[in-house]
């Protein structure tokens, strides 16, 4: 009898425990899995959201570098903003990747609102501007004039073979 024991049923006994534990483990794997694929449409939908953000990012990083045509802009929408004294002066072109970045200063004088304005107006523009530092300074007679020093990038794709 104790042959039967020591060398069928306590093997056996093994034998169930390590695979009642792999059941259990089966049905938690399973049981991650539905729950992760109630998850899935969720998922999907926020992976479709960024897709379509990214796309409207890419457009407006422009393959060329129309560096004119943008600070003609600038100065347009800062003239339709009643802003004084304008300088907008690009700094050098730095290459990174596959992005080309022009940093650009640009100074003014105006009323804060015609200046948030103007910044309003910079952010709906069709090319991705990202501002650096921002510098507001109050006239020194505090008549609500204020004086705008801003940094900002814009940048452009560079083609194949480029920098």
């Amino acid at each position: 009898m104790s042959g039967f024991v020591l060398f069928r049923y306590l093997p056996l006994q093994k034998r169930i425990k390590a695979v009642e534990q792999t059941r259990a483990a089966q049905r938690l794997a399973i049981a991650k899995g539905i729950a992760d694929s109630k998850r899935l449409p969720l998922l999907k939908g926020q992976l479709l959201k960024l897709q379509r953000e990214l796309r409207k990012y890419e457009a407006n990083i422009p393959e060329r570098r129309a560096l004119g045509t943008f600070l003609r802009r600038i100065a347009d929408l800062m003239n339709e903003h009643n802003l004084r004294e304008q300088v907008i002066a690009p700094g050098e072109e730095i290459k990174a990747g596959g992005l080309n970045c022009i940093p650009v200063n640009m100074l003014c004088k105006g009323k804060l609102t015609q200046i948030f304005e103007f910044y309003r107006r910079l952010q709906e523009s069709d090319r991705l501007v990202r501002i650096e530092q921002v510098k507001l300074v109050n006239d020194s007679d505090f008549g609500g004039e204020v004086s705008m020093e801003t940094r900002a990038v814009i940048y452009y794709r560079a083609k194949v073979g480029q920098g």
